[in-house]
């Protein structure tokens, strides 16, 4: 009953239906990202918003993407010219691009979530923070953090130094359910400080002041505290400086972090506001995985139909209806590749 339907129309009609579909389709996605990114720039606002450079990674994808709009564009020309061959063999090109793309978008969330960057988060730990209830000696020097650099009797430790303190605290990672009977390097070169008091380890316990032992409540605080540890983080869920490898704002100005401590035009936070900070969660960078991620989903469902046409390239039936199919999906290829630049552009200009 379709292919009647379709055999009974003209030529001219079936690319002007195809066309509408297509540009039908285009403009439901438009209005998707339109709400999305006014919704981005509302909820800048009135919290605390996180601004990092972007991975490399999506850069990559830049290039691909663009290049392979060039290579399909290049492809339907020539073959309409009666170049069949290069048709045959750019439209896989392109699908291929795309399927580049897709990889280094992947790569790029790999890149994000390296520097501690998640699609839901908090900004800053709360949990198991540094110097709450624990703290480290390590060969008997204080430990002591600052941001998210930490420091042996004020001199920053290595990248070394901060694996071996992480190795050490990942024996913690059961602690609020069975302590280990032996903990590698406790006493002789690693002590832990409950509320600045030395802890004894003993027959499988921690004891303070050599008779308390540690209750449940404590140890699940040092779960939380030696996950900290063993993770690398400091005062920040996101890895770096902050200043320079990451900002925090809020309603448009840059916050200064001096001696552990939130700075807002030039005073430290006030007491509602980093209670408010505390519970602030990374809306930016859930903002920015959403955005992306949307995107890649309709540039996958796409790569799909190239498939297709891929396989009609090497079949020859690419070019029965004078490459009808594979220009209205070109149309909507060329839209995603310029919908990724303007929202690559946004978040640049804006995250």
């Amino acid at each position: 009953m379709k292919q009647e339907f379709q055999d009974d129309l003209t030529p001219e009609v079936r690319v002007k239906v195809k066309k509408n579909l297509v540009y039908l389709g285009i403009f439901s996605v438009i209005m998707l990202f339109a709400g999305l990114t006014s919704a981005y720039l509302v909820s800048m606002g009135d919290t605390f918003w996180v601004k990092f450079d972007f991975p490399p990674a999506f850069y990559v994808s830049t290039a691909l993407i663009v290049l392979s709009s060039i290579t399909l564009e290049i492809g339907i020309r020539r073959g309409r010219k009666g170049f069949t061959k290069v048709a045959k063999t750019l439209v896989p090109v392109t699908f291929v691009l795309g399927i580049g793309f897709a990889w280094f978008q992947f790569k790029g969330y790999g890149q994000l979530f390296e520097n501690g960057a998640h699609a839901t988060g908090p900004i800053l730990v709360t949990e198991g923070r540094y110097g709450d209830f624990y703290q480290l000696k390590v060969n008997g020097k204080y430990l002591d953090i600052n941001a998210n650099d930490y420091f042996l009797a004020g001199k920053k430790v290595t990248p070394q130094e901060k694996k071996e303190i992480a190795d050490f605290a990942k024996q913690f990672r059961l602690a609020d359910s069975v302590l280990p009977k032996q903990i590698t390097g406790y006493g002789s070169k690693y002590i832990l400080l409950y509320k600045n008091e030395e802890l004894r380890f003993e027959s499988g316990k921690f004891l303070v002041n050599d008779t308390t032992e540690l209750q449940f409540t404590d140890l699940h605080r040092l779960v939380a505290f030696a996950g900290n540890l063993r993770d690398g983080r400091g005062d920040f869920f996101l890895k770096g400086e902050m200043g320079k490898d990451f900002h925090i704002f809020y309603k448009g100005k840059e916050l200064k972090y001096i001696d552990r401590t939130l700075h807002y035009n030039g005073q430290p936070l006030e007491a509602p506001l980093q209670l408010k900070m505390n519970q602030s969660a990374d809306t930016a960078t859930s903002f920015l995985f959403l955005i992306t991620f949307l995107h890649l989903l309709h540039v996958l469902a796409t790569l799909l139909y190239m498939m297709r046409m891929t396989i009609r390239s090497f079949t020859g039936k690419l070019y029965v209806d004078d490459y009808l199919s594979v220009r209205m999906g070109a149309i909507f290829w060329h839209f995603l590749g310029a919908l990724w630049i303007y929202l690559l552009l946004f978040l640049l200009l804006i995250h």
